[in-house]
């Protein structure tokens, strides 16, 4: 049986950590945090993008200031510029009032657009002034207003492919990752796939009647040596899973789920993508983990599985 190593993580704005790849990571968040400057988060899905907004945001000069965020990739365009630039009474159905947006509501602090590839062209357009003039209208007026936020984009997404495809604008592109930052994936980070198991189990533990003290050598073996695409949210989903699944105080395999035991790609596949990409981009690593949405070092690792070093 495998029981809690009791591992002590860092906390970072919520996010947990005890990875040097992550504290590596964070120290540069840190840097980049005291300016201005805009700031684009890379990073696959379930990875924590929106916790890394906020630390930047609570160790910046704005922290006194406002701090807000929405999902460019839940929301419809109408919907979208009215929570953005808000709008005055009357500017259409259902405005029964004068809204503030966000731009006006983050004056002096941080306004973070998660999914920002997601916003539709007609919007780019308009947050592209917003950055160059800081100002701008709310829906259905001619007033201008001023505003000086801090923008924090993220995005899983290569936007240098999205411009070339005319699906983003490449002005705004240069205007929101002055300082991109590339966030590691679960499996990249050091220990923290063990940290957060326990975490999480603890916290269950917490909230239910059973509990998880120890797994068997075989479904730890599982966890320790599944690739987690879905990151710290699919990780935290499949306690959830196996501590309602299971009996007693130990998870079994039969009680992992199933997904952990299924390819989640074909090998043959992703080979032949990778060479094709190599090839495309003349063997800059960068170019190539830009179009996958992935980061240089897991690019590398799956060069290297693949033989293609």
């Amino acid at each position: 049986m495998i029981t809690n190593p009791k591992l002590k993580p860092e906390n970072y704005s919520g996010l947990l950590t005890v990875s040097p790849q992550m504290k590596d990571f964070l120290q540069k968040v840190e840097r980049v945090a005291k300016t201005n400057a805009s700031i684009l988060v890379r990073g696959n899905t379930g990875t924590g993008k929106d916790l890394i907004a906020r630390h930047i945001h609570n160790i910046s000069l704005r922290k006194t200031h406002s701090f807000q965020a929405i999902n460019c990739a839940t929301l419809t365009g109408e919907l979208m510029t009215s929570e953005l630039f808000g709008h005055v009474k009357g500017a259409y159905t259902g405005a029964i009032s004068d809204r503030k947006g966000l731009l006006q509501l983050t004056d002096k602090g941080t306004l973070f657009l998660d999914e920002i590839a997601e916003m539709p062209l007609e919007i780019q357009a308009r947050l592209l002034r917003v950055l160059q003039d800081k100002e701008f209208s709310p829906v259905g007026s001619s007033q201008t207003l001023k505003t000086n936020i801090r923008l924090i984009s993220a995005t899983h997404e290569s936007l240098r492919s999205l411009v070339s495809q005319k699906l983003f604008r490449e002005d705004l592109m240069y205007r929101i990752r002055v300082i991109p930052l590339f966030l590691p994936s679960l499996v990249e980070r050091t220990g923290d796939v063990e940290m957060l198991l326990w975490h999480f189990i603890e916290e269950l533990n917490k909230e239910n009647p059973r509990q998880v003290h120890s797994f068997t050598k075989e479904s730890y073996a599982v966890l320790m040596d599944y690739e987690w695409p879905g990151n710290v949210r699919e990780l935290q989903n499949a306690c959830e899973y196996m501590h309602a699944i299971g009996l007693g105080e130990s998870v079994g395999v039969e009680d992992l789920p199933q997904d952990l035991f299924e390819l989640e790609f074909d090998a043959d596949d992703e080979k032949m993508q990778l060479a094709k990409l190599m090839q495309k981009y003349n063997g800059k690593r960068n170019d190539v983990a830009n179009e996958m949405g992935i980061s240089r070092a897991t690019l590398w690792r799956r060069l290297k599985s693949h033989n293609l070093t």
